[in-house]
């Protein structure tokens, strides 16, 4: 466990930042992502949690599911937060896109598995 709050739970906050993200998008293509602001601002601050959430995942966990992009997610989180100019849209919803559901799946496999 890392800081006060395990990775069951660190987890279960990154699974509940994509859900909410999958609620934002439900309807929206990639033009209405780029024409509304708030639409996208919120999908970013979730990626933001999720980033959050995985960089304080132990390295235990981190090592026994090294199939997950752990440094990758982390680092997306550095950019929206820090290089917030230099955002790439079409980055971001590819990863929205592309990349959460796989993730999703993934944690909650990982989530079930872990005995608080």
């Amino acid at each position: 466990m890392r800081g006060r709050l395990g990775d069951k739970v660190r987890l279960q906050h990154a699974l509940e930042a994509i859900e909410i993200i999958e609620s934002y998008v439900l309807d929206a293509d990639f033009e209405k992502f780029l024409s509304n602001d708030m639409l996208r601002d919120a999908c970013i601050r979730q990626l933001q949690v999720i980033g959050e959430a995985c960089g304080k995942i132990s390295t235990e966990l981190r090592t026994q599911h090294s199939d997950i992009p752990w440094r990758q997610i982390v680092g997306l989180r550095i950019i929206v937060v820090h290089q917030y100019f230099g955002i790439d849209e079409k980055v971001i919803w590819d990863v929205i896109r592309g990349d959460l559901p796989a993730f999703k799946k993934r944690l909650f496999q990982i989530i079930s598995n872990i005995e608080l």
